[in-house]
């Protein structure tokens, strides 16, 4: 079985990270509003990265990380761009700050 951590993109623009082990179905709650709390008030939302992982703890622990993420660092990954992933990584952790 595999599980994902997945990214959502809201109508106001913010980000949602989550993980499931079937992400259409998922996205489909989101949508419909089932799922109450943040994406409820913010639909449609938009599925703007997901990652698979071998265990459910491996995709939770990729959410919880990229929760803690700021924007930048997200756009970057959506992007693919992870030269800026890792520089936005160093940047946040004072490497390369005057």
């Amino acid at each position: 079985m595999a599980f994902y951590a997945y990214l959502l993109r809201c109508r106001d623009g913010s980000f949602y990270a989550g993980h499931t082990d079937d992400l259409e179905m998922r996205i489909a709650q989101h949508q419909s509003g089932v799922i109450e709390g943040y994406t409820s008030t913010r639909r449609p939302v938009t599925l703007v990265w997901c990652e698979t992982f071998p265990t459910r703890d491996e995709a939770f622990a990729a959410e919880r990380k990229i929760k803690g993420w700021s924007r930048a660092k997200k756009e970057a990954l959506i992007a693919g761009d992870w030269v800026r992933v890792r520089l936005l990584a160093r940047h946040r952790q004072g490497v390369g700050k005057t």
